[in-house]
């Protein structure tokens, strides 16, 4: 029993096969964080200098292929939940490649976000969600380590594939790039996951298509428990859009010279995987919902502190990104306990929908409120966004 939830060992055809499953989802979760939610932070301008393309529709065409991967997202989860993760993350790959292949032929912007749309797709079939999803299904309800240790190896995407990206940049062209990561998609990640992972369930008869939809159908209790891990994991994942993208500039506007500010920032990073180490230290004694409170009370310490102006930066920096290291593994592990294994593939898929959505609107949302009301009017939002969190999560634990 998982909370009251009952739980089953995976199947036969699954047990043992964790080890090699996470050393080749975490390959796979580098080049597929790198070479599509990293991107743009290298070429992104050099895209712009080649083509005359408007910068912020560069961007928005990742947009659109986020907006894609929320439409995608829920189907992935189905998928896997009936036939394993094979089919799924090595459909996502070849979309990446397929994608990123577009980008670096693409004659024009249409073409250039046509290639973002099938990137989309290919994310949400590839990158966190979808790989948890397939964790799930191996290892059922012993999946919590393998999740914690997968979030170390994706940790490493920028710190691997931005110097990567800057290298073909400047031998190959920004188009020469997108077709050396369409290559590494179709060479390196679809082999590794086509050894590592089990081989697909055999595809489901429809009455065992129908059935499987009523036993995830949510009533009650549980529907409730989804509906609150809905709304934190989409107003979290809305924070760390915005930080993400905006918080060089917010820090600007607060006073601190570029350099200072890049400096700063880079504290995110190793803040954490510093905080998903120690999670991965403490060897799951916990429940996953203390993992969850420690990441929401982190992020809201660190934007509440930028918020007030406190004046040393890299403090309130340090602890938003532990928040937001460990954030990353209590949104797998979590629905894993409260929900149960055998939904979970499908319930991750369908929990991922709201959050891409607004990952893909709020760096938008917040560039409008910036240009209105300043650094303060974000910070603002960014506090209310954090506080609607913790509510929704005091709630959820008078669920558990």
């Amino acid at each position: 029993m998982t909370d009251g939830v009952p739980s089953s060992p995976p199947p036969a055809h699954v047990r043992g096969a964790g080890r090699g499953a996470i050393a080749a989802l975490g390959v796979v979760q580098i080049l597929a964080w790198g070479s599509s939610y990293y991107l743009l932070s290298v070429l992104a301008p050099p895209i712009a200098a080649d083509t005359g393309w408007p910068l912020q529709w560069i961007m928005g065409a990742m947009s659109l292929g986020l907006l894609v991967a929320a439409l995608v997202a829920p189907r992935v989860g189905t998928v896997i939940g009936a036939r394993g993760g094979r089919p799924a993350l090595a459909a996502g790959c070849a979309l990446l490649a397929l994608g990123l292949a577009t980008l670096g032929l693409a004659p024009n912007l249409a073409v250039f976000a046509l290639g973002w749309c099938l990137m989309g797709a290919g994310m949400a079939a590839s990158l966190y969600d979808a790989a948890f999803a397939a964790l799930g299904h191996i290892l059922g309800a012993s999946a919590r380590r393998a999740i914690t240790a997968l979030t170390l190896w994706g940790g490493f995407a920028s710190t691997v594939c931005w110097p990567i990206s800057a290298f073909l940049e400047t031998h190959l062209g920004w188009r020469g790039a997108c077709l050396a990561y369409a290559a590494l998609q179709l060479c390196v990640s679809m082999p590794l996951l086509w050894i590592a992972l089990p081989a697909p369930l055999p595809k489901p008869e429809p009455d065992a298509r129908r059935a499987a939809a009523r036993t995830f159908r949510l009533d009650g209790v549980d529907r409730t428990r989804f509906l609150l891990l809905a709304g934190i994991v989409t107003a979290a994942g809305t924070i760390t859009a915005i930080v993400s993208v905006q918080i060089l500039m917010l820090l600007q506007a607060k006073g601190l010279g570029l350099a200072a500010a890049v400096a700063a920032g880079t504290l995110i990073g190793p803040a954490q995987v510093f905080a998903r180490l120690i999670e991965q230290a403490s060897g799951g004694r916990h429940h996953p919902l203390w993992t969850m409170t420690g990441a929401v009370i982190l992020m809201g310490v660190g934007v509440g502190l930028l918020a007030l102006g406190f004046p040393v930066v890299a403090v309130a920096l340090a602890a938003y990104g532990a928040g937001n290291g460990i954030f990353s593994i209590a949104k797998g592990t979590v629905p894993l306990a409260l929900l149960g294994p055998e939904r979970y593939p499908v319930l991750s898929g369908r929990l991922a929908r709201p959050a891409l959505l607004s990952q893909a609107l709020a760096p938008s949302a917040a560039a409008y409120l910036l240009s209105a009301g300043g650094a303060d009017a974000v910070f603002a939002a960014l506090v209310g966004l954090a506080l609607v969190a913790a509510v929704l999560l005091a709630l959820l634990w008078r669920l558990r």
